[in-house]
């Protein structure tokens, strides 16, 4: 078991030193920093290896690192493979290629908690065959067989005492055919799976050594570009007068584009302060005018009405006539930013001819075809540098790449080739749109005598994520997103009979995947709901769930296992209160249980204890690294955070309004990873949903209070 407990002050400390287990020391590839010496040459021997005549091997990472630490977990598989030193390894992120797709999505990207279920196998095999490709060239120079050589410690060697660096036959071995098979090597001889070590990019991120970010890109003769969008979605530019702004030191030009009025100037607060100077008019005829409350009022009536079908098993409503208990809930969900630390922006270089872009590209499959389109080139004339991305919650994995199509259209018009950088102010980003979608459930629970669920009615009212989408097609089916429901469709506690159905709404804030998608809202009514009904049955929280879900076997483990370790079959420390949650979600399974305290009529989280199945782990203090990050984001939104409109107008504006979690409200957190021999499935996502719940119905053992509208700064309780 891997345990794992961090402290305010204990998450610094794992900054800069290493995990339990072997200390690794992969790198980012200097070459992305401005005055990086160039690279010897290098033998591809795949599109994920390359090797050098110096022995560095080079692993190319297909997707984003927004912090995820993806770029660290694929570096590892091919170190295992290939039996190389850490020191040896380095790596660069992938270009925009069809060869770089996710195996799950068909299209190159990140995202859904997908980056190591595709990848697991395939860079294993990357590793391998470049192992095997060596040995067979070190065995024909040494005329020995091939069997007979082995790759220890980033060495080729021989039991004769002939020894090689990976370089010395790097050239004639990326000569070679890919062997087939390739052989992976079995689990029992793993080094490197399984052990925890720092991330790659810890030392340079710490240290600033290298231009990581995009923001922090620049080049010479670089514009910063800034946008006056529409203050309502749906509002159109009428028309501006620009000559204040025109004027103002540093400005170099104002232009038009569909996406509103810009000002490029030569810094970015120059920029900015032009923006500021411009006077607008905007048409808001055909706008969103609609507050929070109106549209929460039009939520409520549509659940008071059936909606489309999603699931019918059983006779719930039957079941409910003649239960001993009813329990019935409402629940309000508002819109959600993503609110990275690093805020949209993205740099490109376009000579009329062809175009080149430097960002943190999520969907490269979907970016590279629009910025083709906007800008009338033929995709083989644009490429994406994709860089490291300051956090993304899902905020760049965007359906329509409107900062691609933001960018090219600015370049486009501005008609000079010269680079520009594109940049979001955290005002911009909060107000930007895309949002987790608010939603509101309504459920109705009949109960026997003995607490079994005899009938589960649930009806849930929200946007669509995909809808109006090219991903509509494929991803909506007889009118139901499954993003809307998922968490609830696929509810596994036992039941006689359970009629779930949707109402998608048309609202015209634009909405979008935000971290652990719908499973955020239905992981917290499952959850919350659940307790009620152990609670109207008179039966501990743990001990109703296990009676419900023997059937989930993985689901039970994690569930035994958070409840032991957080000391559930004691009471809680005097002044304290705990809560439990466990939830399935992205292959894996996570349960949490939250231990609060209640000062002055204030609620505060102070510890929480996080079980996690997640298949194998390939570092586990990685994977708690996620399970906590998850945990800070998801409490972040349970307790502040709210994007509310006031016709039309969304309110919020920075992390004033916008209230993300301070690090003096972090809860200590003890996560413990669950050996597994199952395929790795997702961590970025899988800790968010159960820690709501698990707040929620700590909240509720501390005050008798059910939270059923969030946040919980609503209700007055933090």
């Amino acid at each position: 078991m891997n345990a794992i407990t961090t402290t305010r002050r204990g998450m610094l400390a794992l900054c800069v030193g290493a995990g339990t287990g072997l200390v690794l020391g992969f790198r980012v590839l200097e070459a992305a920093a401005k005055d990086a010496v160039p690279a010897a040459a290098s033998a591809e021997f795949n599109p994920f290896v390359s090797i050098d005549g110096t022995g560095k091997v080079t692993v190319i990472v297909k997707h984003l690192d927004k912090g995820q630490g993806v770029a660290t977990g694929l570096a590892t598989l091919v170190a295992e493979e290939l039996n190389a030193r850490p020191d040896q390894i380095v790596v660069e992120f992938a270009p925009s290629d069809s060869r770089y797709k996710n195996l799950l999505f068909g299209m190159q990207g990140t995202g859904g908690s997908t980056s190591m279920a595709n990848s697991f196998d395939q860079y294993r095999e990357a590793g391998a065959a470049a192992r095997q490709m060596l040995t067979q060239a070190a065995a024909a120079s040494w005329k020995v067989p091939a069997a007979e050589v082995k790759i220890e410690a980033g060495e080729l060697r021989h039991a004769s005492g002939k020894r090689a660096g990976l370089g010395e036959f790097a050239a004639a071995a990326g000569k070679l055919p890919v062997p087939s098979p390739v052989v992976v090597k079995k689990p029992e001889d793993w080094i490197y799976i399984g052990k925890s070590f720092p991330r790659v990019d810890v030392r340079s991120k710490s240290e600033g050594s290298v231009n990581l970010f995009a923001m922090d890109l620049h080049m010479d003769d670089m514009l910063v570009a800034v946008t006056a969008r529409p203050p309502k979605w749906g509002a159109k530019l009428r028309g501006f007068d620009a000559a204040a702004a025109k004027a103002a030191p540093g400005v170099v030009g104002v232009i038009e584009v569909p996406q509103g009025a810009v000002v490029l100037a030569r810094t970015t607060w120059q920029a900015i302060k032009g923006r500021e100077l411009l006077k607008l008019d905007w048409d808001e005829s055909g706008a969103e005018l609609r507050s929070t409350d109106a549209i929460f009022a039009e939520y409520r009536a549509l659940a008071d009405k059936p909606g489309v079908t999603v699931r019918n098993t059983g006779n719930g409503a039957k079941g409910i006539e003649g239960a001993a208990k009813i329990v019935e809930a409402t629940y309000e969900f508002p819109y959600l930013a993503h609110a990275p630390m690093e805020p949209i922006n993205i740099t490109i270089l376009y000579d009329g001819k062809s175009a080149q872009f430097w960002t943190g590209s999520q969907f490269q499959g979907v970016d590279h075809g629009v910025a083709s389109q906007v800008l009338g080139l033929p995709p083989e004339k644009i490429a994406i540098h994709t860089m490291w991305a300051g956090g993304s919650f899902g905020r760049r994995a965007i359906y329509n790449a409107h900062y691609f199509a933001e960018a090219s259209a600015i370049a486009k018009a501005w008609g000079k080739p010269q680079p520009i950088k594109l940049v979001y102010t955290r005002e911009d980003d909060i107000k930007g749109g895309y949002y987790r979608p608010a939603f509101l459930h309504k459920a109705r629970v009949g109960l026997d005598k003995d607490g079994n669920i005899l009938g589960w009615e649930h009806r849930i009212v929200g946007q669509s994520i995909l809808k109006g989408t090219p991903f509509e097609a494929m991803a909506v089916k007889n009118g139901i997103d499954d993003t809307s429901i998922e968490g609830v469709s696929d509810m596994k506690y036992a039941n006689a009979g359970m009629q779930v159905d949707l109402h998608t709404t048309d609202v015209k804030v634009p909405v979008l995947w935000w971290r652990s998608v719908g499973h955020t809202h239905t992981g917290y009514v499952m959850e919350t709901m659940i307790d009620e009904l152990a609670t109207a049955a008179g039966i501990d929280p743990v001990e109703y769930r296990l009676r419900l879900m023997k059937d989930d076997p993985r689901k039970v483990a994690v569930l035994k296992l958070a409840a032991e370790k957080a000391g559930w079959s004691k009471p809680a420390p005097e002044g304290r209160y705990r809560g439990i949650a466990v939830h399935h979600s992205f292959g894996s399974y996570v349960a949490e249980v939250a231990e609060v305290s209640v000062k002055a009529g204030k609620i505060r989280v102070e510890k929480v204890v996080c079980a996690v199945d997640c298949g194998i782990a390939i570092n586990p203090d990685n994977i708690a690294a996620q399970m906590e990050g998850g945990i800070g984001y998801g409490l972040g939104a349970i307790l502040h955070d709210a994007i509310t409109l006031k016709d039309g107008a969304v309110e919020q504006a920075n992390f004033d309004g916008y209230k993300s979690l301070r690090i003096t409200e972090m809860p200590v957190i003890e996560v413990h990873v669950v050996p597994s021999t199952e395929k790795p499935t997702g961590v970025g996502e899988p800790g968010l949903p159960p820690i709501g719940p698990a707040v929620a119905n700590a909240v509720f053992k501390a005050t008798g209070k059910r939270v059923r509208e969030l946040p919980l700064a609503r209700s007055g309780l933090v």
